[in-house]
């Protein structure tokens, strides 16, 4: 793996893990680290003995309290043009399925990252918020728009025009987050989950994530068709013949993302 100032990779079997490493910034997020993370997951994204990433923080107090506000407060417009959001839409484009283990504060971008995943695992003492609005901008990384889709008009509304803190269990009960665990097991949790996720067939786990995100992307017959293409296009792979044989046979699949 490449050696990373702001960020720490590992790999734990066919896992690829991504740690937040800015623990006295609260693991704020500077276009450094917003571009080092998207690296990152493109390796893993590349590397076919990775199956799930798992995102995190270091420290206890946050997941990621925001974006680095003294790095953005002198920029101007066309500074921001080019502070890498790029780098954003190359986390969203990452194919294989991405878990955030949550914890503390997961404010500002750092809720927009939590919110680029496809699970959230979060701890306990969570609180979720799109603070922006009190420094006089607004989410500018998905905040307004995958908060709506999920939280529905009104409660978003409520986050972003009022820089309101949701808890865990307020989000978990929106669907918003899968699991609530005690403080300190959010990452093992959510390794324990990517594990039996890197165990499914690769290819079908990469279309299944595609599927589902057409969802919201889409109408519902576009996404019918991309669903059923996806479908049609497993029984060309060998782990189809494989996965449906172990079946018949009753034994374990041996999966080889072909």
């Amino acid at each position: 793996m490449t050696d990373y100032h702001y960020i720490l990779t590992e790999r734990d079997e066919r896992v690829g893990i991504v740690t937040l490493n800015r623990p006295k910034e609260l693991n704020a997020l500077s276009i450094a680290v917003i571009g080092e993370v998207a690296n990152a997951m493109e390796e893993f994204d590349r590397d076919a003995e990775i199956g799930c990433i798992v995102i995190t923080g270091s420290g206890e107090k946050a997941f990621a309290a925001g974006a680095d506000i003294k790095e953005m407060s002198n920029k101007s417009p066309i500074d921001m043009l080019n502070a890498g959001f790029d780098d954003w839409d190359r986390i969203r484009r990452i194919s294989k399925p991405i878990i955030a283990a949550v914890f503390g504060y997961v404010l500002g971008g750092g809720c927009e990252l939590a919110l680029n995943c496809d699970m959230i695992i979060a701890a306990e003492n969570t609180r979720f918020g799109q603070p922006e609005i009190m420094l006089g901008i607004i989410p500018g990384a998905g905040g307004t728009q995958r908060l709506a889709r999920t939280l529905g008009k009104y409660r978003t509304m409520e986050m972003v025009l009022l820089g309101a803190q949701v808890g865990a269990k307020e989000m978990a009960e929106h669907g918003l987050v899968n699991h609530i665990v005690p403080k300190g097991e959010q990452l093992s949790e959510a390794i324990k989950m990517a594990k039996k996720i890197a165990a499914q067939a690769p290819v079908a786990a990469r279309l299944a994530k595609a599927s589902v995100l057409a969802a919201f992307e889409t109408s519902l017959q576009e996404g019918l068709a991309i669903e059923r293409q996806n479908f049609f296009l497993l029984f060309a792979s060998e782990d189809m013949r494989e996965g449906m044989q172990a079946f018949i046979e009753k034994r374990q699949a041996q999966f080889k993302g072909k």
